[in-house]
């Protein structure tokens, strides 16, 4: 069978087996409704600058609602042998209005519509990229919120450093999603540039009117140079990496859950929901989500280098390995979406060992730098602050004692300038209260930045009243490869 759309050259068919190599049906009958969308300004604009009649323009309107209507319904199924769906919408307008369907392409190519269709649908993808990651956040804040209180260990090396509050580590994640969100927005801005009318590289001779097309499309605005609009995929790079960020925080997060779930650490527990259990060992309780979560992030990043790859030694304009370009970025779009499906519902789950936490905390001399700033505040600088501790604290490994159970003349050997003050001074439950600066650690801090992130928003009390994980669910149906379609 020929290729209606561009076999008038050749006389042979093309091979069956390189039409099966080269189709990209399987992957982009994604982007059909954003197909539907931009042939439907298209033709309204044809219209307006006078290429086609009203008539003309309503009849393919209507044609292409119609085609809308049976694909959803099931009753249109796409063809490889028209290679991609941008094609198959095509000849499917003109079987439903005949050959007023082949006017459509009038002053485009198909190198701008794939451009902009996959601008369209990146652009709804980054939206619900952004309400899943604001999902996120809000979770953080509220499981933040309860456990502003919770002193718990903090850690610099993987070694113990310093007593924080459990509310105050979750709010560390909240800062890393939040900055996800900033270069999302970031990205849709790069998204929103809109290349149709730019034809195959050289422009159109048609008097077409770009602005009003993008203006339907809700697109910000238009491309400058035509040969650079139908070979730029930054715009497919820049999302990969954004969605490699989000991956990469998630996988930090995860890791975390994981390790405070260790048998020998037990300092959180994950809802027996989102856990398994070992087809071997009756006892085990794994933190699988988490796993599977930081296991995913290599895919994200590999698709960030896959299009790099993919993109360096290109000529200007568009070479046919840009095709590639869809099913990899849809790859990744759909791991991020899924993970950040279940994160928020997890997140929710948490409950820590108060108890548990609270002795992590006080174990390895974890207040000698309450120590070394009760000594600055009463007039020590701190340099010599930080040697006067780092004696004491020898002193107290030496002794197999705690710095809270050092005797004051202990103390005095080092400093005299040490009062009785020094225990409330050191007292792990007090001190983080007195972490009170900007971005610190005391509960007060915790609680009015978790209030201040979700309290604008109205949360789903589902949550509250009835336990449901499942509140911040949405689908991700017809942006990712697991919407059902017939292709033959």
């Amino acid at each position: 069978m020929k290729n209606a759309t561009w076999s008038g050259r050749f006389k042979k068919s093309l091979d069956k087996e390189v039409l099966e190599f080269s189709e990209s049906v399987s992957v982009d009958h994604l982007l059909f409704d954003s197909d539907i969308k931009v042939c439907m300004a298209h033709a309204q604009m044809l219209c307006e600058c006078k290429i086609i009649t009203k008539s003309e323009s309503n009849k393919i309107c209507k044609g292409l609602q119609t085609i809308q209507k049976k694909y959803n319904d099931g009753k249109l199924s796409l063809s490889i042998n028209l290679e991609d769906v941008h094609m198959n919408i095509e000849q499917a307008l003109t079987k439903e209005v005949g050959d007023l369907g082949k006017k459509i392409h009038m002053g485009r190519s198909r190198n701008d519509l794939v451009s902009t269709d996959l601008r369209l649908y990146l652009r709804d993808c980054v939206d619900l990229i952004l309400k899943k990651i604001k999902d996120t956040r809000y979770a953080i804040a509220i499981t933040a919120l309860d456990n502003s209180n919770v002193v718990f260990p903090g850690y610099t090396h993987m070694q113990l450093a310093q007593p924080i509050t459990f509310g105050h580590h979750l709010l560390a994640w909240h800062e890393m999603l939040q900055r996800d969100e900033q270069r999302l927005d970031s990205v849709r801005e790069v998204i929103n540039v809109m290349p149709l009318g730019s034809a195959a590289l050289s422009g159109t001779p048609y008097p077409i009117d770009r602005k009003s097309v993008a203006k339907k499309l809700g697109f910000k605005t238009i491309s400058a140079n035509s040969m650079d609009a139908v070979s730029d995929r930054d715009f497919v790079c820049d999302f990969a990496y954004s969605c490699s960020m989000v991956m990469m925080h998630l996988s930090r997060i995860s890791e975390e859950l994981i390790y405070w779930m260790n048998t020998h650490i037990k300092l959180v527990d994950i809802d027996e929901a989102f856990c398994t259990g070992s087809s071997i060992m009756p006892q085990k309780k794994n933190p699988d989500v988490p796993e599977l979560i930081r296991g995913k992030c290599g895919s994200a990043i590999g698709a960030l280098t896959s299009l790099l790859v993919l993109m360096k030694g290109l000529p200007l304009t568009y070479n046919r390995d840009m095709q590639e370009d869809k099913g990899i970025i849809i790859a990744s779009i759909s791991e991020v979406l899924s993970c950040l499906n279940l994160m928020p519902r997890l997140i929710l789950t948490l409950t820590v060992n108060q108890k548990r936490a609270l002795s992590f905390s006080k174990q390895g001399y974890s207040n000698a730098t309450d120590l070394a700033d009760y000594l600055t505040m009463k007039g020590t600088p701190f340099r010599d602050s930080h040697e006067i501790v780092g004696k004491i604290v020898r002193h107290a490994e030496l002794k197999n004692t705690t710095l809270d159970d050092l005797p004051l003349k202990d103390f005095n050997k080092f400093s005299k300038i040490i009062g009785d003050d020094v225990y409330s001074a050191i007292n792990i439950e007090k001190s983080i209260h007195k972490k009170i600066a900007s971005g610190s650690t005391s509960p007060v801090n915790v609680k009015k930045s978790a209030k201040k992130i979700y309290q604008p928003r109205i949360i789903n009390s589902l949550y509250f009243e009835n336990n449901n994980f499942g509140m911040f669910h949405d689908s991700i149906e017809g942006l990712t490869p697991r919407k059902k379609i017939r292709i033959r």
